[in-house]
C-alpha cells in the first residue's frame, strides 16, 4: 500500500533542447517502466507521444510519469523548455513539491535555467540541479557547474562527479560516500576509484560537508572541530538543507547510457520532501478532495489530470465542484505513462491520477466532498502576448475553426480567441509565434481545418476637430408621391461621450417632430462609417436645427437620406482626423538591456513614462504605446533579450494619429476598398 510519505512530486524543467524528456526517459528505463530506451530523434520517448512533438521534436505538452523506485513513487513531470508553452510548466509547478532543474555540460546557466530557478524560489520549492550531455563535444561539467555557484551562490553544492576518458563519461563518483559507479546494462555496479582525481573529491566534499554543516547546530560544531561527516548525518544535512532551500545539490549524468540516472533517483528518494513536507496543506485523514491541474483533451472525450489533496480519491465518488456548482460522479480512474493509461484502485493523499469525462471541470478546479468547503489557489496563467487572425482556406470553415479551438481551449488556458465585429476578424492570441503555429496545426490534424494567419487590423476611430453647419436635402420626383427631406445640422466635436449625441434646437415647424428620430437614425447609421477611412466616428454631437418639409412627398426614409447627406458633407469640412489606440505597456526586463529597450520604444512612436529598479537586476519600463506598433513585439522583445524579457499590454484610449501615420491609414483604407470591389 502507497503511503503519502512515500510519493515524491518532482518537476523537471529547464531550457528548450537541455535534455529534459530524454532524461525522464532514463529514469523509466533504468527502473523498468519501459522496454525500451526512446529518443527524442526517433519520436519513441514515453514523454513526446503527440504527433506534433514527434515532428518538431520539441516537448509542447507536460506529461506526469510514474516512476517506481527505493520503495517510494516518484510523479515525474516533463515539461516543456520553449517559452510559448509556459503554461503547461506553471500546471505541473502547481502541484510539484520539487524540481529538478537540468542543464547542458556544454550550454551550462541558460535563460531557461534562470527561469526555472525564479519560479521554483517564487513558490518556495525545493531545487536541484542535473547537469545532462556530459557525452557530448566540448561539454564541461567543472565549466557548467562554476557557473551555477556563480549565477545561484553557495546553497549549489556537488554531490557526484563525473568520471571521463576523453570526451567519454564512462561512471560516476559519488561524492558523500566516496565511491565510484558506472552502469552495467540496468544495473550500477562499483569499480575502483579512478587515480588522480583524489584531490578534486576533496575540494568537491569541502563545499558539500561547509553546506551540511549550516543545517544545524550540532554539525556546525562537528564541521569547526575538524570532524568528517559519517554518510547518514550527510543525507540528513543535505534533506534538511533542500527542504530549506540553503542546499540545492548538483547531480550529472548522460541519459542515453543511464549514466547518473539511479543516483538521482536516490538522490530524490532521500532528499527531495514528500507531498507531507510541501506547500500545499496535505491532509491524509481527511474527507477525499482533488485540484485539477491539467486537462487533455482529444477525439475520445476529456481527461483531468489531479493530485489528491485530502482523503483517498476513489472510482464512483461523487465530489462537489465549488466553481461551477456542479457535482461530477468519478468513474474509472486512472495512473497514466504517456499514451498508456492503467485503471486504479485508489488515489492516495498527495499522489497523482487521471479520470475521465468530467462535465463541469476544467484546470484549476477543486474538487471536494460535498459537505466541505474547502477551495484550493487555482493556477495563474500569463496573459496572452502574440495575436493574430486566423481564417480559413475554404470557404465557410469559420464554424469549424471556432468549435475547434473551443475543444482546444479546454486543455490549454494560454490562448484566447476573440470574434471581432468591428474588424470581422477572428483573432488568436496566444503565448507566441511557435504556439500559434501549433494550435493552427493541431486544428489540421484533430479537425480538418486548414488555416491561415493575418497581421490583425487596428480598430481606428474617427473624429472631427471643428464645428460645421450643413444642409441636406433629398429630393426626388419620379411619378406619383415623390421624395422630400430637407435638414440643416450643425456637427461639432464632444468630450462628454464616445456615443453621438443628437439634439434638436428648431424654432416652428420647419421640420415635424415626428421625423426628427429619423434623422436621428440616418446619422447613428452613418457614425459606423468615417469619411477619411470609414472608422467608426465617435465623439460627435450633431444638432438639428432647420430644415424644410413636403406635406404629401416627406417620409421617413427621406429624412433619413436627408441626414445620411448632411453627414458626408458636414463631416468632409469638419477637419476630420484619425484616432489610433493607444496601450498602456508595462516591459519587465534585465538592467543590461535597458538601453535596447527604450530606443526600441522610441521607433515605435512609444513614450517612456518611468523605470523602475526591480529585484533580480530587473527593470520595469512603464510606456504608453499606440497599439499598431506592437504586433510583433512578443517575438522582438524575446529576441533583444534573449526570453528574459516579458511585458504586458492594456487598452487605455484614443489619441489623434500623427499626420503621416493617418496619410497611411487612409491609404491602405483606400486600396482595400478597391480590392474589395
Amino acid at each position: 500500500m502507497l503511503k503519502t510519505e512515500n510519493i515524491r512530486n518532482v518537476c523537471v524543467m529547464g531550457h528548450g533542447g537541455d535534455g529534459k524528456t530524454s532524461l525522464v526517459e532514463s529514469l523509466l528505463y533504468v527502473t523498468k517502466g519501459t522496454d525500451r530506451l526512446g529518443k527524442v530523434t526517433d519520436g519513441t520517448t514515453v514523454c513526446d507521444f503527440d504527433p506534433e512533438e514527434i515532428k518538431r521534436q520539441i516537448s509542447i505538452s507536460s506529461t506526469p510519469v510514474p516512476v517506481e523506485y527505493g520503495g517510494c513513487k516518484l510523479n515525474i513531470m516533463d515539461t516543456p523548455g520553449y517559452f510559448d508553452f509556459e503554461g503547461e510548466v506553471l500546471q505541473c509547478l502547481r502541484v510539484a513539491d520539487a524540481g529538478v532543474i537540468v542543464l547542458t555540460a556544454k550550454g551550462g546557466v541558460q535563460v531557461g535555467t534562470e527561469k526555472a530557478w525564479k519560479r521554483l524560489s517564487d513558490r518556495k520549492l525545493s531545487k536541484v540541479f542535473y547537469i545532462s550531455k556530459i557525452d557530448e563535444e566540448n561539454a564541461d561539467y567543472m565549466k557548467a557547474f562554476g557557473e551555477l555557484r556563480e549565477k545561484f551562490g553557495i546553497s549549489v553544492c556537488p554531490v557526484l562527479m563525473p568520471i571521463m576518458n576523453g570526451d567519454k563519461m564512462t561512471g560516476i563518483v559519488d561524492i558523500i560516500r566516496k565511491k565510484a559507479m558506472r552502469m552495467n546494462g540496468l544495473t550500477r555496479e562499483e569499480i575502483p576509484m579512478p587515480a588522480g582525481i583524489d584531490g578534486q573529491i576533496e575540494e568537491l566534499r569541502a563545499m558539500l560537508s561547509e553546506s551540511v554543516a549550516e543545517t544545524s547546530e550540532e554539525y556546525m560544531e562537528k564541521f569547526f572541530e575538524g570532524e568528517e561527516f559519517t554518510e547518514e548525518e550527510f543525507v540528513a544535512g543535505i534533506r534538511t538543507g533542500v527542504r530549506e532551500g540553503s542546499i540545492c545539490p548538483v547531480f550529472c549524468g548522460c541519459a542515453l547510457t543511464g549514466i547518473g540516472s539511479m543516483t538521482l533517483l536516490q538522490g530524490l528518494v532521500d532528499y527531495a520532501p514528500s507531498p507531507l513536507d510541501g506547500h500545499d496543506k496535505i491532509d491524509p485523514a481527511g474527507k477525499p478532495s482533488a485540484l485539477v491541474f491539467k486537462t487533455v483533451s482529444d477525439q475520445y472525450g476529456k481527461f483531468s489530470f489531479f493530485k489528491a489533496m485530502s482523503g483517498t480519491i476513489t472510482p464512483d465518488l461523487t465530489l462537489e465542484n465549488p466553481r461551477s456548482e456542479q457535482r461530477e460522479k468519478l468513474g474509472h480512474i486512472y495512473s497514466v505513462k504517456g499514451k498508456k493509461n492503467t485503471e486504479v484502485t485508489e488515489v492516495v493523499c498527495g499522489d497523482i491520477g487521471a479520470v475521465s469525462k468530467l462535465v463541469a471541470t476544467r484546470t484549476g478546479d477543486t474538487l471536494r466532498d460535498p459537505g466541505s468547503d474547502v477551495v484550493y489557489d487555482g493556477i495563474e496563467f500569463p496573459e496572452p502576448c502574440y495575436s493574430m487572425a486566423i481564417l480559413p482556406i475554404a470557404k465557410g470553415g469559420e464554424e469549424k475553426i471556432a468549435s475547434g479551438l473551443t475543444r482546444l481551449a479546454e486543455e490549454d488556458p494560454t490562448f484566447t480567441v476573440v470574434n471581432n465585429a468591428e474588424t470581422h476578424q477572428m483573432v488568436l492570441s496566444g503565448m507566441g509565434d511557435i504556439h500559434i503555429d501549433v494550435l493552427r496545426s493541431k486544428l489540421k490534424s484533430k479537425f480538418g481545418t486548414d488555416t491561415t494567419l493575418e497581421v490583425p487590423r487596428v480598430a481606428y476611430r474617427e473624429k472631427i476637430r471643428k464645428k460645421v453647419k450643413v444642409q441636406g436635402k433629398h429630393k426626388k420626383q419620379s411619378g406619383g408621391h415623390g421624395q422630400y427631406g430637407d435638414v440643416w445640422i450643425e456637427f461639432e466635436p464632444q468630450e462628454e461621450s464616445e456615443d453621438l449625441i443628437f439634439e434638436v434646437n428648431i424654432f416652428g415647424g420647419s421640420v415635424p417632430k415626428n421625423f426628427h428620430p429619423a434623422v436621428e437614425k440616418g446619422l447613428r447609421e452613418c457614425i459606423t462609417k468615417g469619411v477619411l477611412a470609414g472608422y467608426p466616428v465617435v465623439g460627435l454631437k450633431a444638432t438639428l436645427v432647420d430644415g424644410s418639409y413636403h406635406e404629401v412627398d416627406s417620409s421617413e426614409m427621406a429624412f433619413k437620406t436627408a441626414a445620411s447627406l448632411a453627414y458626408k458633407a458636414g463631416l468632409a469640412q469638419a477637419n476630420p482626423v484619425i484616432m489610433e489606440p493607444i496601450g498602456s505597456l508595462k516591459v519587465y526586463i534585465p538592467d543590461s538591456n535597458l538601453g535596447d529597450i527604450i530606443g526600441d520604444m522610441n521607433k515605435r512612436r512609444g513614450r517612456v513614462l518611468g523605470m523602475t529598479p526591480i529585484e533580480g537586476g530587473m527593470q520595469q519600463v512603464d510606456a504608453e504605446v499606440p497599439m499598431a506598433e506592437m504586433t510583433t513585439y512578443s517575438i522582438d522583445l524575446r529576441s533583444m533579450t534573449q526570453g528574459r524579457g516579458s511585458f504586458s499590454l492594456k487598452f487605455e484610449r484614443y489619441e489623434e494619429a500623427p499626420a503621416n501615420v493617418q496619410e497611411k491609414i487612409v491609404e491602405e483604407a483606400k486600396l482595400s476598398d478597391e480590392g474589395d470591389n
